[in-house]
């Protein structure tokens, strides 16, 4: 698996790249940890360039510290643990555990979201607890156990949680709540389809992921085809930010990403995407839910639901939502998600027979 991330700490902006590719046959023969400072040209993909060795407990003893604007309250993230997230708004003591599935690098993930943590907070009077995990089977699996009390997850992750989660709500994006999945490559590759990726190296984002990865083996599986069989070789980036990047700069050749965030980075950043073309859009599915644990205290559903669905008739929350491309969060509906559930089950069957 490939794992990028970035830290800011004490003003001062680090760029602390972690690459752990794990024993891919196809062109790897062995396991490595390792800070990726080089660019790799990508006819040479499998030799890849080892300048510092790194040991993993590096990884989890990074914090970053974020100052919220005003210096009203600063907040403290452990990607792989948990923070909090004080608001001088927040009456009680109890606390809101939140979790997101990194669809986007850990950093990015907290920035995406920490003023929509702060409004909740201030609107149901909790303490905002912020559990990072890097993967969406960890998410899930906070949800399963009811570690977390709401979560931001993706529709594939949804699929799999089975009777575990009821949806809270769903955004609405470009007035609808579906998004699509975006087949990628950089412009200079010269392909404009699908087709023109055989043979090629290709990035996934995480097992779980519709966009990042079903979507894409389904579309192979129409061609009597797998994803190893296909391409080059594969990875798996635990971020469609960083899947976007790895294609940016030409170190791989083709990915698939949820087409939210490569619009949000088209208009909030639009560098990370000038040399991306997109090659293929999928169907419209189930637009990633916001779920809680089925045994959730009422009283704390119905304050999050509230909150939730009021944003977009404040000026504060409507500037929140505008920065995140959401118009507004409504009901969601599960029998959205069936066409995941079908791709999911034929593909399934497949493997079977």
């Amino acid at each position: 698996m490939l794992i990028l991330e970035f830290f800011k700490l004490e003003n001062l902006v680090i760029i602390k790249t972690a690459i752990i590719i794990q024993a891919y046959s196809r062109y790897f023969k062995f396991k490595f940890s390792c800070i990726f400072t080089q660019t790799i040209e990508k006819s040479k993909m499998r030799f890849f360039v080892l300048i510092v060795c790194i040991s993993i407990s590096l990884l989890s003893s990074c914090r970053q510290q974020v100052d919220d604007g005003n210096n009203s309250s600063k907040s403290n993230i452990d990607n792989s643990e948990t923070s909090k997230i004080s608001q001088d708004a927040a009456q009680s003591n109890e606390q809101l555990r939140v979790a997101v599935s990194a669809m986007i690098s850990p950093k990015e993930t907290f920035v995406y979201y920490q003023d929509l943590f702060r409004y909740l907070s201030k609107e149901i009077g909790y303490q905002i607890d912020f559990k990072q995990r890097k993967t969406y089977l960890e998410v899930n699996n906070l949800l399963k156990q009811s570690d977390v009390d709401i979560a931001f997850i993706c529709s594939g992750a949804y699929i799999d949680l089975k009777s575990d989660v009821e949806i809270l709500a769903v955004p609405v994006c470009n007035n609808e709540p579906f998004y699509q999945a975006y087949f990628i490559t950089n412009k200079q590759t010269g392909a404009k389809t699908i087709n023109d990726l055989k043979g090629r190296t290709f990035a996934f984002t995480d097992p779980l992921s519709n966009s990042g990865k079903l979507y894409a083996t389904n579309y192979l599986s129409k061609l009597n085809t797998t994803p190893d069989e296909y391409f080059k070789s594969t990875i798996f980036t635990y971020g469609h930010d960083i899947s976007i990047e790895l294609v940016s700069k030409n170190i791989i050749d083709g990915a698939t990403i949820d087409g939210l965030i490569y619009d949000y980075l088209k208009i909030f950043n639009p560098s990370k995407v000038a040399n991306i073309e997109i090659i293929h859009k999928s169907p419209k599915f189930g637009i990633p839910p916001v779920v809680i644990p089925t045994d959730i205290n009422s009283e704390l559903k119905s304050k999050l639901q509230k909150a939730l669905f009021k944003m977009h008739n404040d000026s504060t929350g409507r500037e929140i939502l505008k920065k995140l491309l959401i118009d507004k969060f409504q009901n969601g509906y599960d029998h959205n998600y069936n066409e995941i559930r079908k791709m999911r089950n034929e593909l399934n069957n497949k493997l079977s027979g």
